[in-house]
């Protein structure tokens, strides 16, 4: 199946505590359903000094569910992913503005 949400994509979160809140993907974990999303679903690690690196309260993204994501469009509008054939190519395009993504 193809992915609908993909690495560098512009996505706002729809449920869970850091709701509204907009970001873009980093990483995409497709086996778990997960993606990490910049500034979203933020948790600290403690880590202990060493020689190679500071020790301190590290901020690090966790992963969220691919389901709690929904894809903006070109107006910053939560939009659902289509896929159309144009050229001879699958293309991904917003539901709301029909414009490919």
């Amino acid at each position: 199946m193809a992915a609908k949400l993909r690495k560098g994509d512009r996505v706002v979160v729809l449920a869970g505590k850091d709701k509204g809140k907009q970001g873009e993907i980093t990483a995409v974990m497709p086996k778990a359903g997960k993606a990490i999303v910049d500034g979203v679903n933020v948790a600290i690690r403690h880590t202990r000094q060493s020689q190679m690196s500071q020790g301190g309260r590290i901020a690090k993204p966790m992963p969220i569910d691919l389901s709690n994501l929904a894809l903006l469009d070109a107006n910053g509008k939560a939009t659902r992913v289509g896929f159309r054939f144009e050229d001879g190519a699958k293309v991904r395009f917003a539901k709301t503005t029909g414009e490919a993504i």
